[in-house]
């Protein structure tokens, strides 16, 4: 191993490991042993130090022991006059600058508690998110297990201008790879080159932007480390089996960008020890024998356009996909990138206009393979700002496809545009919602595109269940309105076809997790006389994409031990909900709105909620902009509740799920609905008359209030009290 780095990664763990000491010692001074230390939301205390050493530093007096191994793991200063096998003293003291700069930055959290945002992304005037918690890691480390992330770049330092850093973070968002940076080269840090250019950073886009020094590289380290305890079930302490398993399972190296420095040397050397290589765009020395990395250690002086195939290439890293032909950058990286007002060019759906999307089965003969149709205006026929109607019809054909598959494709419409830089969708059927960015469209992206990109990506996940695909594309309103009506009435067909299960007939349930990008702890559980929240999935969907794809969002339950059938709660279930959900929830209600009901994302149809004046629920449907009686608008509970929280008094859940059985039967059912917006009640109104007769209550719909009663309790109480509404003679609902 070169002498020269050896000597420098030395140097650095002794300047880094005297900071530590240092800090330590003033922190002991002003707070005593006693005070609780460590990273903010995680149960592996200070992972490096816990999955390495097995230390579970809780309080200051705990720092004590680190920082002697630490002192004992760094070696003497290499001396100019011997010649040495140096790989082993610079690893352990890379090692021992890991250790340091945890408890540094431990004690950073205690000095300076806003520090770091703590959350998933940055706020006005704080880019730097810090260490990232347990909801964050179950989150995200998932991702590296399954392969959709194949791993991370973890840049210190920048690069001389801010185009240059844009291009590098975009190479290795195309690639799905995470970028974790630190650290600053001149007073210039890749993270504020990014925000500079207008780029969206935080853990969504897969851009971290974790700390402004070096040591925030150990929030990277750490996550690898945890991720190893997490995922691949590596106990604390057992040192080699973390270590082996981020070599051969997290594909990571590290990009120092400008003058590498003794400290940045120990970080590098540190890394060598997870198997993760460093390639540097300055004339460092190299080190090119095989070892501890897969191939060469230290790879340097890459030009910038080189940078990323020539890392990729060193780490050995498999990064498969489908070359997708549109003008703007395409992976799961932008998937959870939001187009905002400042930067909206156009939008379709979302109340504003009509909105569908539909797949049906045709014969071979009617379809050709990667056909794209737009019928109507698309971008540049209108003005920024402009509001246009869209339906994307999806025609399959195959000897393998079935019309059950169609809702399990039709609901992949809403993650692969999603995979669209510039493109952001919410919701699904006859409530999707898109926005088209003003950057997108400046680098020519259109409406068409949509349906290039799908039939790329349709063909790469699916291609095994279909041989061709052609898409239309409507943006004029009287012919969105008629596929709308077609689209209609299939998914009543396929709504009706499980009809006549119940939860009682069956032992498993299917989750559906598609919506995790969005909201990370919502779980959506499936079952007969539950569907989905969004209105696109029932029990038979989930069954036939858990066919399709068995590693996918859609896994069976073992619905198990019935815990409480009133309110409809299985141990099976909640042993899901407690992985799925990263352990935030442990539990949760099929049939209650009161008693921890489900979880609720963005992509729910409807929302209910309580009106305790009344004794009764409301509900109001995603077209619905105007008040409502619970006090708030659908985007204001929407914003409330949809975040993957289960919310007393609130819950999501589809239109067709009003009119079955268990619908909230745990408070009283649809006995209990005393609001809901007019055209809802329209809509499901003939299927709704046909529960409320087998309730003994045949005129029940007419004793629902809506908009033209009252928008508030106040308003529609008189109205329940004339019509002798059956839920103000109900027990009390709280």
């Amino acid at each position: 191993m070169s002498k020269i780095i050896c000597s420098a990664a030395i140097r650095g763990a002794h300047k880094i490991v005297e900071r530590a000491e240092d800090k330590y010692k003033e922190a002991l001074d002003k707070w005593g042993p006693d005070q609780k230390i460590g990273f903010p939301n995680t149960a592996y205390y200070l992972p490096i130090i816990y999955g390495i050493l097995g230390i579970p530093v809780e309080k200051l007096e705990d720092v004590e022991q680190v920082l002697e191994r630490s002192r004992s793991l760094v070696p003497p200063m290499v001396s100019e006059n011997v010649w040495l096998p140096y790989l082993a003293p610079a690893l352990e003291a890379g090692m021992a600058t890991f250790f340091a700069e945890e408890i540094i930055e431990a004690i950073r959290y205690l000095e300076f508690p806003d520090f770091y945002t703590k959350m998933e992304d940055p706020l006005d005037g704080n880019i730097w998110l810090g260490a990232a918690d347990d909801v964050i890691l179950r989150k995200r480390g998932v991702e590296f297990v399954d392969g959709t992330a194949p791993g991370f770049a973890a840049i210190l330092g920048a690069v001389p201008d801010n185009d240059t850093a844009v291009k590098i973070a975009l190479e290795l968002q195309e690639k799905s790879l995470y970028v974790f940076m630190v650290a600053d080269h001149e007073g210039r840090k890749m993270s504020e080159q990014l925000v500079e250019s207008g780029v969206q950073i935080g853990w969504p886009t897969r851009l971290v932007s974790f700390g402004p020094e070096y040591t925030a590289t150990v929030f990277a380290m750490g996550f690898a480390t945890r991720a190893a305890m997490s995922f691949g079930g590596i106990k604390p302490g057992d040192f080699k089996g973390n270590l082996y398993y981020n070599k051969n399972r997290i594909f990571a190296f590290a990009m120092p960008l400008g003058t590498v420095t003794d400290e940045w040397y120990a970080n590098a050397a540190g890394a060598i020890n997870w198997g993760f290589p460093t390639i540097a765009d300055t004339p460092i020395p190299e080190i090119l024998p095989t070892g501890i990395c897969t191939y060469e250690h230290v790879v340097s002086n890459i030009p910038h356009d080189q940078l990323v195939s020539k890392a990729i290439e060193v780490r050995r890293l498999k990064v498969a996909g489908t070359e997708i032909s549109i003008p703007v950058s395409y992976g799961p990286a932008f998937e959870g990138e939001r187009v905002r007002k400042d930067d909206l060019y156009l939008e379709c759906g979302g109340g504003k206009t009509l909105a569908v999307e539909w797949v049906t089965t045709k014969d071979m003969s009617e379809v050709e393979d990667g056909k794209v149709e737009l019928i109507g205006p698309d971008v540049d026929d209108v003005e920024e700002g402009a509001k246009l109607p869209l339906a994307i019809n999806a025609e399959f054909a195959g000897r393998k496809m079935q019309e059950d598959f169609e809702p399990i494709l039709e609901r992949q419409i809403h993650h692969l545009i999603n995979y669209a830089q510039g493109l952001m969708h919410i919701g699904q059927r006859d409530i999707a919602w898109l926005r088209m960015s003003k950057t997108a469209v400046k680098k020519g992206l259109k409406l068409k595109h949509i349906g290039d990109f799908l039939h790329a990506k349709f063909h790469q996940d699916f291609g095994a269940i279909f041989d061709k695909v052609q898409f239309k594309i409507y943006t004029v309103e009287d012919k969105v309105r008629e596929i709308r009506e077609k689209a209609r009435q299939v998914y009543n067909l396929r709504d009706a076809r499980i009809e006549g299960m119940t939860d009682e007939t069956t032992d498993i349930f299917y989750s559906c997790t598609l919506c995790q990008s969005f909201a990370p702890s919502h779980v959506c559980i499936v079952s007969p006389e539950r569907t989905g929240l969004c209105g696109a999935y029932n029990w038979m969907d989930c069954k036939a994409a858990n066919e399709i794809n068995p590693t996918g969002p859609n896994q069976p339950i073992e619905k198990g031990e019935c815990l409480d059938p009133k309110l409809g709660q299985w141990k099976g279930c909640n042993d899901f909900l407690y992985t799925a959900s990263r352990q935030v929830l442990d539990h949760y209600n099929f049939y209650s709105i009161v008693y921890d009901p489900m979880t609720t994302c963005g992509c729910c149809e409807c929302i209910a909620a309580i009106l305790p004046m009344c004794n009764g629920i409301m509900t109001v449907d995603r077209d619905y902009m105007d008040m409502t009686p619970c006090g708030m608008k659908f985007t204001t509970l929407a914003g409330t509740i949809g975040g993957g929280a289960s919310t007393p008094g609130f819950v999501g859940h589809g239109k067709y799920n009003i009119t079955q059985r268990k619908w909230l039967i745990g408070d009283g059912g649809i006995k209990r609905l005393v609001w809901m917006s007019k055209h809802l009640k329209e809509e499901i109104g003939e299927r709704f008359k046909i529960r409320a007769e087998e309730l003994g209550v045949p005129d029940l719909l007419d004793m629902i209030a809506d908009e033209t009663i009252g928008t508030s309790e106040e308003e529609i109480l008189p109205f329940l009290e004339e019509k002798g509404h059956p839920a103000l003679t109900m027990d009390p609902l709280m």
